[in-house]
């Protein structure tokens, strides 16, 4: 059995994470990550929250007669683009789950 010492250390210890994690969370809305497909021909910013903030399209790229290769380029620069938030969610979040064992945080 704990005693009530450390208990209440224990509670402090878990309220003091969850307000990094919070902070840590607000902090991704502010951070951007760019994709990009097709040499960089489209780009897409995303910031920590998987909002899609910009999609950049070079001029050249746009051919009226093949739309579907501009559609399958912005596809891919949106997919490139949520990949690296995820990789950054999980590099900014990681911290605070390491040597964590919850079921069902994560």
């Amino acid at each position: 059995m704990m005693r009530g010492g450390n208990m209440n250390n224990m509670m402090k210890q878990m309220q003091k994470m969850q307000r990094e994690m919070a902070k840590a969370q607000e902090e991704l809305k502010e951070k951007k990550v760019e994709g990009t497909a097709g040499g960089g021909m489209v780009t897409v910013i995303a910031n920590g929250h998987k909002e899609i903030l910009e999609v950049v399209i070079k001029e050249e790229v746009v051919d009226p007669d093949d739309i579907e290769m501009l559609q399958d380029l912005v596809l891919a620069a949106t997919n490139d683009a949520l990949k690296k938030v995820d990789e950054l969610v999980n590099q900014d979040m990681g911290k605070f789950t390491k040597g964590l064992n919850i079921p069902g945080l994560f």
